[in-house]
């Protein structure tokens, strides 16, 4: 008998969690609720909570509006979307994460105190990712972003450096690249590192890598779009490369079930656990 299994530990992180709550609590009070990108990198959530009343805009048509309700999701925003705001009249549902809230404030604090100076302001994180581009915004978009540790030796090492994370970026990779600037940076430059990574989110990879471990076979459930998802996808892969990704029932390759003993259930922090929930009842359906 083919036994199936959600992980616990998979599912929104309290950012998300927070940002759809607020999302929610405005769309009860009806009128017009707009959100500025998808609340969350999960198509089938976004659906769900379209479906509730909730209109998602890009940057060029939030420039457009006058006199309504925007709400901020989670991974933040630049000083500028705030400054067009208090211009049009907009007000905001500010849903940003805590924990990208105080990133921001730090890298701003870094490049003001190190405003004239040749100091580079480095984030390690994904190049347009809405996050990324909320904090590149708080240094004028001076920052220079790398995504890989191989992406690092184009730094100059003759400058010093503040690096910043990403706030759910792999920590594993965080710490090769400050050991590398550490081996390469000029005696005569600084170098100064900040681990920004959410717990929540690296905790979870030696769990996720102990579930994926543990069973036959892995459905990781996550949206195409998540940059979470796709990192801790890799995580499972490494562990149990009969691992699979997908973003709805409708993914699920049947063939792939036979002769299994286990299967475990998934995902990213933009995974709603009713999707989880949906999949291994779908799952249980099949295996009978």
């Amino acid at each position: 008998m083919t036994t199936i299994e959600i992980d616990e530990g998979s599912g929104f992180c309290f950012g998300v969690v927070t940002a759809i709550h607020k999302a929610e609590e405005e769309l009860a009070k009806g009128g017009t609720l707009y959100c500025l990108g998808d609340i969350v990198h999960n198509s089938r959530e976004v659906e769900r909570l379209k479906e509730m009343g909730l209109t998602t805009i890009d940057h060029e048509e939030f420039k457009r509006l006058h006199d309504v309700k925007v709400l901020l999701r989670a991974h933040g925003e630049p000083p500028e979307t705030y400054a067009t705001a208090k211009e049009n009249g907009i007000e905001i549902i500010d849903a940003t994460c805590p924990v990208v809230l105080r990133l921001q404030k730090r890298i701003k604090q870094a490049f003001l105190q190190d405003e004239g100076k040749e100091t580079q302001i480095v984030i390690y994180g994904k190049n347009g990712h809405a996050e990324v581009l909320g904090l590149v915004g708080q240094t004028d978009g001076k920052a220079i972003v790398i995504e890989k540790a191989e992406e690092v030796s184009k730094l100059d090492f003759n400058k010093s450096i503040r690096l910043f994370s990403q706030t759910t970026k792999s920590l594993e990779e965080f710490q090769e690249i400050v050991e590398y600037i550490k081996r390469h940076i000029s005696p005569e430059a600084t170098f100064e590192y900040y681990d920004t990574i959410c717990r929540q989110v690296a905790n979870r990879m030696p769990k996720l890598r102990e579930f994926a471990s543990s069973h036959d076979l892995i459905f990781f459930v996550s949206g195409k779009k998540s940059s979470n998802g796709k990192m801790l996808f890799e995580e499972c892969l490494k562990v149990n490369p009969n691992s699979h990704l997908i973003d709805s029932v409708e993914e699920i390759d049947e063939s792939l079930l036979k002769g299994v003993g286990s299967v475990g259930v998934c995902g990213a922090t933009s995974t709603p656990k009713w999707l989880m929930e949906k999949i291994s009842r779908h799952l249980q359906k099949l295996v009978r």
